[in-house]
C-alpha cells in the first residue's frame, strides 16, 4: 500500500491516482470473470461432445450396457447443468468487463439455432418508427425495408365455455317450430369438450398425472373440477373408445409374430398394496420389412398366474417372442388348439446375467465407494463378446425382408452360434450347479431351440425389446401414481395404454388423435370405425364458429 508521502498534493492528481487503482482492481476482477467463463464454456463443450459421442455410439453399435439409457439421461442432466453455468458465467464476465476499459468481454460460440417451425403462427409487433432523421433531424423519411427478429413465446392454457346455439324458427303458415338438431356429445349429457377429455386422459395415462393432481392444477387456473367429476369422465371415455380398443386387439393378434412381456403394477387393497400385473403383446413387423402398422395390446391381472396369458392368447397361433416365464409353457404344446405357439428366445435376457458377472464399470464404482468389489469372470466376458457379435450382424439387416435376414444369418450368424454352443458345452461341466455362471449357461442350453429359431425364420428378432419399450411408460408412471386404485382401474389403464402406445408407435400425437376421435366417434358410422385407428387417421379441420 502506498504511504502518505507517495500521494500527490494536487486534488485532481489524487483523484486520477484513485481511479487508476480502482480500475486496476476492476481489471483483475474482470479478467478472473472472463477466465471463469472460458473454463465453464470448455466444460460445457466437453460434456456436449461426450453426450453426442455416446448417442452416436449407441445408435451405430447398439446397446453396449444394460444401463446405457440411464447413463445417457445422467449425461444429459450433467450437460444441462454445465450449459446453464457457462451462460451464467458469461453474463457475469460481460458485466465485469463493462466496468473496465482494457478487458474484452468473453462471448461464447454457440451452434446455429434451428429456425422456428413454419406451422407456428406469426404475430407482427411493429416497433414505433422514427419521425425524424437521427442524423440531420429532417422529417422527410421514406421506408427502405425492415429487419425482423423472431422470439418464441407461449400463451398459457386458456379455458373457455363453448355455447352451442340452436336458433328456433316458427312457420308463419303452420306455426310449427323448426330447430337444428342438438350436436352430438362425446358422453350423453356431457359437459366436457373432446379436447378437454383428451387432455384428462393423456395427462393421466400418458404423462402419469393422477386425477387428484390434475384437479389441484385446474383449481389454481380458476376452474374448480371435482375429483369425482373427472373420474366419471375417464370411465365414460373408456366406454366410448371400446370399439377402437377391440379393433386394435384384433389387429395385434392377427400377426404372424408377437412380442410379449409383463411388469408389476401396485394395486390398492384393503389396508395394503398388492402387486398386480400389466401384460403387453406387441405387433411390430417393421424389423423384417412388414407393412402392417405396429400396435400394442395391454391387459391387467391381479396376479401372474399362467391362466392369464393362456386367456389372452386363446385364439392365437404363431411365434411368441418372450422371456422364459413358466406360465407360457403350456402355450408351446404341440396339440394346442387352434394351433401351437412357437417359442422365440430373447438374447438380451440371455446376455444379462453374463453382463452382470462381467461389469467392470460397476466393480470400479464399488471400489470408489469403498465397497468390496466382485470378481470379474473371464468366461462371462467371453460370453458377452460372443453374443455382442450376433447383435452386430443384426444391426446390419434390421428392416430388410425376412428372406434376406435368413440368408445373412445362415451365412454369418450360424457359424457363431455353432461356436457358442461348443464353447458352452466345453465350459459348463467345469462349473458347479449353483454357480451363477452355470445358471446363465443353462438358461441358454435348456432353450436352445427357442434361441436359435431366428436362424431359420427371418421374421424372428434377436430380442424382445419391442415389448420392453411398450412397458417403459408404466415403469416411469409407477413413481408418479404409486398404485392403481382398484382392479377396474387397472383394466381401464390397460385399455387406455393400448390406445396411447399404439398412437405413439405410429408417430401420431396421442392427445391430438384422442381429441379428434372423441369429437367424431359419436356420429361416426360403426362400419367405418377402422378409419379412426391411428394408422388410418386423418385429422379433420375444426368447424368455424359463428358469432351470435
Amino acid at each position: 500500500m502506498a504511504s502518505s508521502d507517495d500521494l500527490p498534493d494536487d486534488v485532481d492528481a489524487l483523484k486520477a491516482a484513485l481511479l487508476a487503482a480502482n480500475d486496476g482492481a476492476a481489471q483483475v476482477e474482470a479478467a478472473l470473470a472472463v477466465a471463469k467463463a472460458k473454463a465453464s464454456d470448455d466444460q460445457a463443450l466437453i460434456a456436449h461432445q461426450q453426450l453426442q459421442i455416446a448417442k452416436l455410439t449407441r445408435e451405430l453399435y447398439g446397446q453396449h450396457s444394460e444401463r446405457s439409457v440411464r447413463l445417457l439421461d445422467q449425461m444429459e442432466l450433467a450437460f444441462e447443468e454445465l450449459e446453464s453455468s457457462a451462460t451464467e458465467d458469461e453474463l457475469a464476465a460481460e458485466r465485469a468487463a463493462a466496468k473496465t476499459t482494457n478487458v474484452v468481454a468473453f462471448i461464447r460460440k454457440r451452434p446455429a439455432r434451428q429456425p422456428f417451425p413454419e406451422h407456428l403462427p406469426r404475430e407482427r409487433i411493429v416497433e414505433p418508427s422514427p419521425s425524424t432523421c437521427q442524423c440531420c433531424g429532417s422529417a422527410r423519411l421514406r421506408k427502405l425495408g425492415e429487419d425482423i427478429t423472431e422470439t418464441l413465446e407461449v400463451i398459457p392454457r386458456q379455458w373457455k365455455v363453448l355455447q352451442h346455439v340452436r336458433e328456433k324458427f316458427t312457420c308463419r303458415d303452420c306455426e310449427k317450430i323448426s330447430q337444428a338438431p342438438a350436436p352430438f356429445h362425446v358422453i350423453a349429457r356431457g359437459w366436457a369438450g373432446p379436447s378437454l377429455l383428451a387432455m384428462i386422459l393423456f395427462e393421466k395415462y400418458g404423462q402419469h398425472q393422477p386425477l387428484n393432481r390434475q384437479a389441484e392444477r385446474y383449481v389454481r387456473e380458476g376452474v374448480p373440477l371435482a375429483l369425482s367429476t373427472l373420474a366419471d369422465q375417464v370411465g365414460a371415455c373408456c366406454a366410448v373408445l371400446s370399439p377402437l380398443i377391440a379393433r386394435i386387439e384384433a389387429h395385434v393378434f392377427a400377426a404372424e409374430r408377437l412380442h410379449g412381456d409383463d411388469t408389476t403394477v401396485p394395486v390398492l387393497a384393503r389396508g395394503k398394496t398388492d402387486l398386480g400385473r400389466c401384460w403387453v403383446y406387441v405387433r411390430d413387423d417393421r424389423p423384417f420389412g412388414g407393412r402392417a402398422p405396429p400396435a400394442a395390446m395391454f391387459y391387467y391381472s391381479r396376479d401372474r398366474s399362467g391362466e392369464h396369458p393362456a386367456r389372452h392368447l386363446a385364439g392365437y397361433a404363431g411365434i411368441l417372442q418372450a422371456d422364459a416365464y413358466s406360465g407360457y409353457t403350456r402355450l408351446y404344446e404341440a396339440g394346442r388348439q387352434p394351433g401351437p405357439i412357437i417359442e422365440a428366445g430373447c438374447w438380451v435376457h440371455a446376455r444379462r446375467p453374463f453382463f452382470v458377472l462381467a461389469d467392470i464399470a460397476a466393480n470400479a464404482r464399488r471400489k470408489a465407494e469403498g465397497k468390496a468389489a466382485g470378481v470379474i469372470s473371464p468366461l462371462a466376458l467371453e460370453a458377452v463378446r460372443r453374443i455382442d457379435a450376433l447383435f452386430a450382424i443384426e444391426r446390419s439387416i434390421n428392416g430388410d425382408s425376412a428372406e434376406r435376414r435368413r440368408a445373412v444369418r445362415q451365412e454369418l450368424s450360424a457359424p457363431l452360434i455353432a461356436d457358442l454352443k461348443a464353447w458352452l458345452h466345453e465350459h459348463r461341466p467345469k462349473l458347479s450347479r449353483g454357480n451363477d455362471l452355470a445358471k446363465a449357461m443353462d438358461y441358454i442350453l435348456k432353450r436352445w431351440a427357442a434361441f436359435t429359431l431366428f436362424l431359420e425364420d427371418g421374421r424372428v428378432c434377436l430380442t424382445n425389446n419391442a415389448a420392453e419399450r411398450a412397458l417403459r411408460g408404466i415403469a416411469l408412471g409407477r413413481k408418479s401414481w404409486l398404485f392403481a386404485g382398484s382392479d377396474r382401474g387397472g383394466q381401464r389403464a390397460a385399455a387406455t395404454y393400448s390406445l396411447i402406445v399404439t398412437a405413439k408407435m405410429n408417430d401420431i400425437d396421442p392427445q391430438a388423435w384422442l381429441a379428434d376421435v372423441l369429437a367424431r366417434i359419436a356420429e361416426h358410422p360403426a362400419r367405418d370405425i377402422d378409419e379412426l385407428l391411428p394408422w388410418n387417421w386423418r385429422p379433420r379441420s375444426a368447424p368455424k364458429s359463428r358469432a351470435a
